[in-house]
């Protein structure tokens, strides 16, 4: 699926760090703002607690913005934790509540389209937060995530340099096929490095590190650890295991692909043993979330919120929101998730990276 991209929205933004990870211990997860119920209640469903990103970012923004938007709403909230079937417990509880608007973020996006469905079907309006889920759904809030693929894909060339030639092999480590973000990111990135490189190894490591790592041994065994010159991974927390797995193979100085701007990849970065992420601006993408959420629950218009249209995997068209990602590498940090505020130079730049921070021109 390929979409239109739409103004670059860079401010105070986030990604990244360790996931607080305990909502979602139960269907009903922990209602953040209040119990969630009567007339002024928007839902919010976030996909699991091990990316860090959900529960440190995207939660926090989402519900400020509700409150600042509208006062007297309530925000209820609830944490998948990677199952697709708690989701849509989850989902239903909330219904039942009587929550008027839920923002999604589906942990499958394809599972999710019959609690969409029934959701819709009681009156319900459904928004659709980062994957763009089946369904009914009455808006989309996003990134451009084709363009995600192509930035790392060529970051992946640059840092190759003249050694991206159609003989060199590339192992590519992608997302899970169940998000259709990640099918997104994969095409971006097939887009620049097909015919470029060798694509000679290529798995899914399903968001997962311990899996990404895995794969990866298994690419160094059937490739040869002296035959790999670089590696697509989709996201940075696999990234991190793939990492791990290089060092205890010996391999040190090919380039490592990323995204979403976590801190323990911009530490990689510093440190040499990952190229690039990508920086995608969650306050943003929350902000817009809540502001078609609570423009849904006023029954105002979102065309103007919502510019553009996407269609979904179950054939549906959706109005959306999408917004531009940069590219992070150790010459842009300072001008990225340092000048936005994401990070701070101290919590980059610890007692083990201040020697690279000092030569990154960090401190």
């Amino acid at each position: 699926m390929r979409r239109v991209a739409v103004s670059v929205a860079i401010s105070a933004l986030a990604v990244s760090a360790a996931a607080c990870g305990k909502a979602g211990d139960d269907d009903n997860a922990s209602d953040s703002s209040s119990s969630g119920s009567g007339g002024k209640s928007i839902g919010l469903l976030l996909p699991d607690n091990v990316t860090a990103r959900y529960e440190k970012f995207d939660k926090p923004y989402f519900e400020a913005k509700v409150k600042e938007l509208c006062s007297d709403c309530t925000v209820s909230y609830a944490n998948a934790a990677a199952d697709p079937a708690k989701q849509a417990q989850q989902m239903s509880s909330m219904v039942t509540k009587g929550v008027k608007v839920i923002v999604v973020s589906a942990q499958d996006s394809a599972a999710i389209k019959s609690s969409i469905a029934s959701a819709v079907s009681k009156g319900v309006k459904v928004v659709a937060y980062d994957r763009l889920a089946q369904g009914p759904v009455s808006a989309y809030v996003s990134f451009d995530n084709v363009k995600v693929g192509e930035l790392q894909g060529q970051a992946l060339l640059d840092a190759l340099g003249s050694k991206a030639t159609t003989k060199s092999k590339v192992v590519m480590i992608n997302g899970d096929d169940a998000d259709p973000n990640a099918a997104q990111f994969k095409e971006g990135a097939h887009k620049v490095l097909d015919g470029k490189v060798d694509i000679a190894y290529e798995q899914s490591g399903l968001w997962k590190d311990t899996v990404a790592a895995q794969k990866m041994s298994a690419a160094i065994t059937q490739l040869g650890a002296k035959n790999i010159a670089g590696v697509y991974a989709a996201n940075d927390g696999m990234a991190g295991g793939i990492a791990n797995t290089l060092k205890g193979a010996g391999i040190s100085t090919i380039p490592l692909t990323g995204q979403d701007a976590e801190l323990a990849a911009i530490q990689r970065i510093v440190a040499g043993t990952q190229s690039a992420t990508v920086y995608k601006a969650y306050k943003p993408e929350a902000d817009n979330a809540a502001e078609l959420a609570v423009n849904l629950l006023q029954g105002k218009d979102i065309k103007s919120l919502a510019d553009t249209e996407v269609t979904s995997g179950s054939g549906d068209k959706v109005q959306a929101k999408l917004l531009t990602p940069v590219s992070v590498t150790v010459k842009n940090i300072n001008d990225t998730v340092v000048k936005d505020g994401l990070y701070t130079v101290a919590q980059i730049c610890t007692a083990d990276y201040a020697a690279k921070c000092k030569t990154a021109g960090l401190q």
